[in-house]
């Protein structure tokens, strides 16, 4: 295929960004990417320049446009059937895009209570005794759960929710750096699973780049 383009916004704030740019980096997959600085007052002309949507991130190639991070995720998946970002057996298959789906589309009192921030360390902000509300600690019992669950049934091959590195982990990385930013207490197993996902290479890179951005949005730095 053609290369193609990722469209995304700040890395510091942009945490569906981040799950297609790590789904098509461990795939593989050659992409140039641009950066559409959110919440100023041009992001919505650049962004429906982009994106049919109006939101990010938008994969485009000479041949089809994606805007959605969970269709990013399966794309690559299909076309770099190799890289295992779906497990092969049948019922993690099912339970991997499950896991990836849920973030995709829950965890809104946990999203707002805790907004995506990779650059940030916010002790206790948002989910400490004056944080949470109960809807966001009941995300974060959740996703605790969820982790925990995948890890114990599916992972025992290697270090990440199905053994190898999944769309699943691809779309909950933002998850793993929302854990370390409010510094969360976690399960022993959904710990060492934030701290694989931390320990990536690529996420590494992603997190330097975003402390290189010059964008403050001041919603997500309170």
């Amino acid at each position: 295929m053609d290369r193609p383009m990722l469209v995304m916004g700040n890395r510091n704030y942009s945490g569906w960004s981040l799950a297609a740019w790590l789904g098509l980096r461990y795939a593989g997959i050659a992409f140039d990417e641009k950066v559409i600085p959110l919440k100023r007052a041009d992001t919505g002309a650049a962004l429906a320049a982009q994106s049919p949507s109006g939101r990010v991130p938008v994969l485009r190639s000479d041949a089809f446009v994606l805007w959605d991070s969970l269709a990013v995720l399966e794309y690559v998946a299909a076309m770099r059937p190799a890289a295992g970002l779906l497990p092969e057996e049948a019922t993690a298959r099912a339970v991997c895009r499950a896991a990836a789906a849920e973030m995709h589309s829950g965890f809104q009192a946990m999203r707002k209570a805790m907004p995506f921030n990779a650059r940030a360390s916010l002790p206790g902000r948002g989910f400490g005794p004056d944080g949470a509300d109960d809807a966001a600690r009941a995300d974060v019992a959740r996703l605790e759960s969820l982790w925990t669950d995948c890890r114990e049934r599916f992972g025992a091959d290697g270090d990440f929710l199905f053994g190898s590195f999944s769309i699943a982990d691809a779309i909950h990385a933002q998850n793993a750096s929302r854990m370390r930013t409010y510094a969360v207490p976690l399960h022993p197993t959904a710990a060492a699973w934030v701290d694989a996902v931390l320990a990536m290479p690529d996420m590494a890179a992603w997190i330097a780049l975003a402390r290189e951005e010059p964008w403050i949005i001041a919603q997500q730095e309170r």
